[in-house]
C-alpha cells in the first residue's frame, strides 16, 4: 500500500507516519518511510534550497517546480520500486501538497498544478491519505511551544497563507474518497486508533 500523510504545518503527520510504521511493522510488514521534499540524493539538495529561509525571493513559478522535480526523482528512484517489492509506503506530505500548497496557498491556477502534478506522478497515486485537520490559530500556538526547532522558509507563512492551505485540503477532501479527514485536535494515540481503522478497512476490500 501506498499511504500519505496531510495537513498544515505542525498538525502531527511525522508523529502519525512513526505510529503507524511500528503497528505494521509489528504485524510483520515491511515499510518504507519518505518525507517531501527530499528521500534521494537529488530530492534532498532541493529541499535544501526550498526550505532555506535566505530564499524569500524564490518565485512561486520556481516553487512548483522544484517541489515537483523532488517529487518526480522521489516517484521513480524510491517509490515505485518499494511498492512493486511489497512494501508499504509511507510518505509525509505527496502531490495534495502542492495543490494546497502551490495551488490554494500561492494561488497558481488549480488546472495548471493539476497537469504538473499528473505529468510528476503518473499512475503513482496513494491508495490512502490521511488529512489531518487542525485550525490555524493552533498550528501557530505548536509553531512556538518549542523555540528551539528552527523554522523553515514555508513554516514562516503567515496565517492568511494557511488558511488558502487548509481550504485547499477541505476542497481534495470532498472531492477524492482516498483522502480521510482526522481531527488533529485529538489526543494522539485516538488520531492513531482511526488511522488503523481505515488501513485495515482498505485491505479487507
Amino acid at each position: 500500500m501506498f499511504i500519505t500523510f496531510e495537513g498544515i504545518d505542525f498538525c502531527g503527520k511525522s508523529t502519525q507516519v512513526k505510529l503507524l510504521k511500528e503497528f505494521l511493522e509489528n504485524r510483520g510488514e515491511t515499510v518504507k518511510i519518505i518525507r517531501e521534499p527530499g528521500g534521494t540524493e537529488i530530492s534532498e539538495k532541493i529541499r535544501e534550497i526550498l526550505l532555506d529561509k535566505k530564499h524569500f525571493n524564490l518565485t512561486i513559478e520556481t516553487e512548483i517546480f522544484l517541489f515537483s522535480a523532488s517529487r518526480a526523482q522521489l516517484v521513480r528512484e524510491v517509490i515505485q520500486p518499494y511498492l512493486e517489492n511489497k512494501y508499504y509506503v509511507l510518505s509525509d506530505r505527496f502531490h495534495d501538497s502542492t495543490t494546497a500548497y502551490q495551488g490554494f496557498g500561492r494561488e497558481i491556477p488549480l488546472p495548471i498544478v493539476e497537469q504538473i502534478n499528473n505529468l510528476v506522478i503518473g499512475k503513482t497515486i496513494p491508495d490512502l491519505t490521511f488529512f489531518i485537520d487542525i485550525p490555524t490559530e493552533e498550528a501557530e500556538k505548536r509553531k512556538h511551544q518549542n523555540s528551539s526547532v528552527e523554522l523553515d522558509r514555508i513554516e514562516l507563512s503567515k496565517n492568511d497563507f494557511y488558511e488558502r492551505v487548509r481550504k485547499g485540503y477541505f476542497y481534495l477532501a470532498e472531492k477524492e474518497p482516498r483522502i480521510k479527514v482526522l481531527n488533529g485536535l485529538q489526543d494522539i494515540t485516538t488520531i492513531h486508533k482511526e488511522i488503523i481503522t481505515e488501513v485495515e478497512k482498505f485491505e479487507k476490500n
